[in-house]
């Protein structure tokens, strides 16, 4: 036994041990994330129920079951709660969301399994989902055509009201690209000339020729603002044309305006394909669409994109600086006490708290740089700020000297493992030393250059704390990208993966709506950072296969 322990094999079967539980425990983790997070896109049954309460007033209920739980009765009856005969010890009680948020206030109830009288899964009931005010839940029993009530058969109706509701979102959706592209591309050049006129008053030299071509210009634009006006007006219009009557659980019939009606399903009665159509559509949905109502529903697409451009950008901005400093501590300066203080200091900033490096981004960054960049070249603009205020380009700055030192330490590992043999066989054939390390020594260097990359990526991506001080937002009305000159828009405030879940999850006013797809968000968080990292991953092993050749 005391040469078992001697040997170390006990430590190599903890030490697996460990790593086997640590590894089930992340899988279990991201199993239970996925979980909770794609079956919120599931299509599930509608019901309709006939609660009675304990004063015998009776209602009628209609919603989908979020949630089950089960009470100590004793809890219930210390919270006023009355029951006509004895519950028992614990009692069930189901989160209905039940929508129609207008009418009912919140729009997901707690009801006790005593209440319930009956409970059934009627057919002919239909899920509206709307741009405003959630979901409607109700029995759709007419459509009104340009004023005209057409009373439809059950059988008919839904593939009528289908027909009307995607006449109805394709109006919508080319009103908002014909706001969105035509109309802010005109406002966009509507307020370069504006900050352009402004430039040459600045400058003394906006004379009465100046003011005469700068008044045309805007006069031509805002005739074509018109035009497109007149345009976008006549297809809300069309759009709004429309209406369902929808017999709600109070019984009475709602007029809703198809034009904020975005799909109805009728989800009783899908089959089994039916509903696994519904979930990629919903999934496709989730990943593409722009985010409404306070970000509890809609989709995630600009806090993606944000994501993945900011750290595409500080992946640009961090691997030269990494490399290049890391190349001059290893194969230029000098070994000596003041080498050492810099690896030290280097290795010590990467226990910085992110926070620290958020508050030197603010004020080194936006207000130095960014408000002398405004004040030398975006004089026209100011006192509104330009580079001035929280953007991308600051963002990806300040994670580029956060991870900085991960690059740092990764490329000088790769560097100390080439043999000097090589360096020394390169020199004696004729090759500087400049050209043996663009040629030889960072070739060989690259797979380490490629982890450093890899970590600062994955850490990159999953901070929060420094964003929130130097350029995400809850809500960013554009893209950092988009087809208004220069194309690329760095000073502008995006969102971010990982402050939609903060937001979503803790700044959210409803919180039942809202916690299914923090869920969500968190996987596709994971996913977008290991599909960055499995990319980073791939180009390292090709670049490890294609160097492995001068290593012997």
């Amino acid at each position: 036994m005391g040469k078992w322990v001697k040997s170390g094999s006990p430590w190599i079967w903890m030490t697996g041990g460990a790593v086997s539980i640590s590894l089930i425990a992340v899988l279990g983790l991201l199993l239970l994330i996925a979980w909770r997070g794609l079956s919120y896109f599931w299509p599930t049954t509608i019901y309709q129920w006939e609660l009675e309460d304990s004063s015998g007033v009776r209602s009628t209920l209609i919603g989908e079951i979020y949630d089950r739980e089960e009470v100590p009765t004793e809890r219930l009856i210390a919270a006023g709660q009355v029951f006509k005969k004895d519950p028992g010890e614990f009692v069930t009680r189901y989160l209905v969301k039940t929508g129609n948020r207008e009418f009912v206030g919140l729009d997901f109830r707690w009801i006790l399994a005593t209440d319930i009288v009956s409970r059934s899964e009627p057919s002919e009931v239909a899920k509206l989902e709307r741009a405003k005010n959630g979901n409607f839940y109700g029995y759709p029993v007419a459509v009104i055509e340009n004023g005209k009530r057409l009373e439809l058969a059950n059988d008919v109706i839904e593939a009528s009201l289908m027909e009307h509701i995607d006449r109805a979102v394709a109006l919508s959706d080319k009103a908002l690209k014909l706001q969105k592209q035509d109309i802010g591309a005109i406002n966009y050049e509507i307020e370069r000339l504006r900050l352009k006129e402004r430039g040459y008053e600045l400058d003394g030299e906006l004379t009465e020729s100046l003011k005469a071509e700068f008044a045309a210009a805007k006069a031509a634009l805002h005739q074509d603002y018109l035009v497109l006006e007149k345009e976008l007006f006549a297809l809300r219009e069309q759009a709004a044309r429309d209406s369902v009557i929808v017999r709600d659980m109070r019984g009475v019939e709602v007029e809703l305006k198809l034009d904020a009606v975005l799909d109805v399903t009728y989800v009783n009665h899908l089959s089994l394909i039916s509903k696994v159509k519904h979930w990629f559509v919903s999934m496709g949905r989730f990943l593409w669409d722009d985010p409404r109502e306070a970000n509890t529903e809609g989709g995630v697409f600009p806090a993606i994109f944000g994501t993945v451009f900011m750290v595409l950008v500080m992946a640009v901005i961090v691997t030269p600086f990494g490399v290049i400093a890391a190349i001059y501590m290893h194969e230029y300066a000098k070994k000596g006490p003041i080498t050492k203080i810099i690896r030290i200091a280097v290795i010590n900033l990467a226990g910085v708290p992110s926070i620290v490096y958020g508050v030197f981004g603010l004020g080194f960054f936006v207000y130095m740089m960014g408000g002398t960049i405004d004040q030398l070249f975006y004089a026209e603009a100011l006192p509104a700020p330009t580079f001035g205020s929280p953007g991308v380009i600051w963002s990806a700055l300040t994670l580029a000297i956060l991870t900085l030192p991960v690059v740092i330490v990764s490329t000088e590992e790769g560097l100390s493992r080439i043999p000097s043999a090589v360096r020394q066989g390169s020199l004696a054939l004729g090759a500087t030393k400049a050209e043996t390390l663009w040629r030889i020594v960072i070739p060989m260097a690259s797979p380490a250059i490629m982890t450093g990359l890899i970590l600062a990526v994955a850490r990159a991506a999953g901070e929060v704390a420094p964003l929130m001080l130097v350029g995400v937002v809850k809500l960013a009305p554009t893209l950092p990208l988009d087809f208004n000159f220069p194309f690329v828009h760095l000073e502008r405030k995006f969102m971010h993966l990982g402050f939609h879940i903060y937001d979503v999850g803790f700044q959210s006013p409803n919180v039942e709506a809202a916690r299914p797809l923090v869920y969500a968000t968190s996987f596709l968080l994971v996913t977008v950072i290991m599909a960055l990292n499995l990319t980073a991953i791939s180009v390292r092993n090709h670049l490890r296969e294609k160097y492995r050749s001068l290593e012997h």
